[in-house]
């Protein structure tokens, strides 16, 4: 069952990627948009837009949700990222049928804490890296719009101490069509209960 999932998330993903550029060319959805100061949500990341990345918003990190297949053709990966200079981490998900794991999303909750201001760090981490490398970090998946989404809902429920209500309504005011299923509502629910809920 598990390979026949992985197997209709293959065959689908160029035609479901053309579909998402052909939603940016016609309607009113952007490729990506920028959450806060530092996280910037956002479908798969072509080559062509390493540049614009980097030098209007100051990328300096990108988190991917995808797995390999869907960076090989037109993306850059974990050999090419930081080729410019941009820290990579991914943390693969198959698309459509999967959502990110607790130790993923902690992890990646992680990755972005050490882009922020020192001032602005999630305390929860361990800061003792006083080195401040502030910029923004991409994360992304296929469309910007589950996998991802459900890792920067993490992000912002750890920074702000927001429960999963309160973080998807923000993050919709900044990415209107982010769809998250019952399976990324209750991953989003347990990461709450673990990391936030008693930490407050």
């Amino acid at each position: 069952m598990v390979l026949k999932l992985e197997m209709f998330a293959r065959l689908t993903f160029y035609p479901t990627l053309f579909y998402n550029v052909c939603m940016e060319k016609l309607s009113s959805r952007r490729w990506y948009d920028r959450i806060d100061d530092n996280v910037i949500l956002g479908a798969l990341p072509f080559r062509s837009m390493t540049d614009e990345l980097r030098q209007k918003e100051n990328v300096k990190a990108v988190i991917s949700m995808n797995e390999d297949y869907e960076l090989a053709l037109f993306s850059h990966n974990k050999d090419t990222w930081p080729l410019y200079g941009v820290d990579f981490l991914q943390l693969p998900t198959t698309d459509i049928f999967e959502t990110p794991c607790q130790k993923n999303l902690l992890t990646g909750v992680e990755f972005i804490n050490k882009f922020l201001p020192l001032s602005n760090r999630i305390k929860t981490f361990n800061n003792d890296d006083l080195k401040e490398n502030i910029g923004t970090v991409y994360v992304h998946c296929k469309a910007g719009r589950t996998r991802s989404a459900t890792l920067v809902g993490c992000y912002l429920m750890m920074k702000n101490g927001w429960s999963p209500e309160e973080a998807v309504r923000y993050m919709k005011t900044c990415r209107p069509h982010i769809l998250l299923h019952h399976k990324q509502w209750e991953a989003l629910r347990i990461f709450y209960n673990l990391n936030v809920r008693n930490k407050e």
